[in-house]
């Protein structure tokens, strides 16, 4: 962004460069500990979740040497707790939604929208759409199992050529987490019915207060 111009010679401003610098910074932390907060929370909930999550973790563990990290071909393994994590984006996004402008004029649901009009697509209400998911308010991370979900009715990390670049950096990030942490523990929330609050992204109201119980060896 320093170094770059455009094709006609100009180069991005500073207050151009912080803006995007700061978006990299909060799309890269925010969300992803967001989603994390939420595997904490669903995994608690849903203890047969929990298990298999565990025991597919576990497998890749044993593999391991003493010491010796999670490397691609051992995320590539983690399916089953790739398909828990994107229901959990599923029902609790942690981008609510984003502008786009319309390219031309097209009716949509008997409304018309003329070109250049400003929308906002929900992931929230496009994901709980019972055209497209089955009892979609229910934790079913089969849902994402073979082809998953129509094209466009899953976009937590939006859709199309402006697709949040960031989608394999979050799916690392998100399954080095839970690995590392069941494999290390079970839990439970200390607040049973603690409420999720959207500030923007979905986070527990008292911050998900947990206890640990590890592991015997």
């Amino acid at each position: 962004m320093l170094v770059t111009s455009d094709e006609n010679g100009n180069f991005m401003k500073e207050a151009e460069i912080a803006d995007k610098i700061l978006s990299l910074l909060i799309g890269g932390h925010d969300t992803a500990s967001s989603v994390c907060a939420s595997v904490v929370m669903f995994l608690a909930e849903l203890p047969h979740v929990y298990q298999r999550v565990y025991e597919e973790q576990m497998e890749i563990a044993k593999s391991k040497a003493p010491g010796e990290l999670l490397n691609w071909d051992d995320i590539k393994k983690m399916k089953y707790s790739w398909n828990v994590a994107c229901e959990v984006m599923r029902l609790a996004p942690p981008l609510q939604g984003t502008f786009r402008e319309a390219m031309t004029d097209f009716m949509y649901n008997g409304f018309s929208i003329p070109k250049g009009c400003k929308l906002y697509w929900s992931a929230n209400s496009t994901h709980k759409n019972s055209e497209f998911f089955i009892e979609p308010h229910k934790f079913d991370p089969s849902t994402f199992e073979g082809s998953g979900p129509v094209p466009y009715t899953y976009v937590p990390f939006g859709g199309g050529p402006r697709m949040c670049p960031g989608k394999e950096y979050a799916r690392l990030e998100i399954l080095v987490f839970m690995h590392n942490l069941v494999k290390r523990f079970k839990w439970e929330k200390v607040i049973p019915n603690e409420k999720i609050v959207f500030d923007p992204m979905p986070n527990p109201q008292k911050g998900l207060p947990i206890r640990l119980f590890p592991h015997k060896a």
